[in-house]
């Protein structure tokens, strides 16, 4: 009942996860939107935000909300916000985030390393590729090979999920410092605006009442 009519091509899936239908600016008014109406306390959905950003930072691709989800529970943050935050992570932003996180990862763990977004994206793809071909082993004939795998997570992962701690703690903070006050300004409007329709409609009702 959900699904298309017209079923996406891959091209047309790749050409949407890089520039959605509608633009990019109609995404981020839209999940702006959905985050202001959410019917939680400003504190909460700002935690929410806080951690969709901070997960943003992270190499699990593909448990982004899974992880938010954790987290925003354990910061007693709104969790739909958090899913909904997620979004700050996208194709155009991860090679950003990718490069940041990996440069502060192989600071902390003392190593020297060049970084190329362009290279981080190919080797998660070729990591998935050889994930996915020890998986059908299981059930194949073919040998399981984890060498390459073992090196991506030493070279690749495990920099990336440590550098990126930091910069998703404070891009985290920063985004709950901007949230925050907006959305606590936009829930006191909307009660204002509520509380006004609700005087108008009482005095209609009144000024119709029989014998005033």
């Amino acid at each position: 009942m959900f699904r298309r009519r017209n079923k996406l091509s891959t091209l047309r899936k790749i050409g949407e996860a890089f520039y959605p239908r509608g633009g990019w600016g109609r995404a981020i008014s839209y999940v702006v939107h959905r985050l202001r109406r959410l019917p939680d306390p400003p504190h909460r959905i700002s935690r929410g935000i806080a951690a969709g950003v901070f997960v943003s930072f992270s190499p699990l691709f593909g448990l982004h909300f899974i992880y938010a989800a954790l987290v925003a529970f354990l910061i007693r943050g709104n969790i739909l916000a958090a899913l909904l935050s997620t979004f700050v992570g996208n194709p155009l932003t991860f090679p950003f985030m990718a490069v940041v996180s990996l440069k502060m990862g192989n600071a902390l763990l003392n190593r020297d390393q060049d970084v190329e977004s362009v290279g981080v994206l190919a080797a998660f793809s070729r990591a998935s590729g050889e994930l996915w071909r020890n998986f059908k082993a299981i059930f194949t004939s073919d040998v399981t090979q984890w060498d390459n795998l073992l090196q991506f997570f030493d070279r690749i992962f495990l920099p990336y999920f440590v550098g990126g701690f930091f910069p998703g703690i404070i891009a985290g903070m920063f985004a709950y410092g901007l949230s925050r006050p907006v959305i606590d300004a936009y829930q006191r409007r909307r009660i204002a605006k509520l509380g006004e329709k609700i005087k108008k409609k009482t005095a209609r009702k009144i000024d119709r009442a029989p014998g005033t």
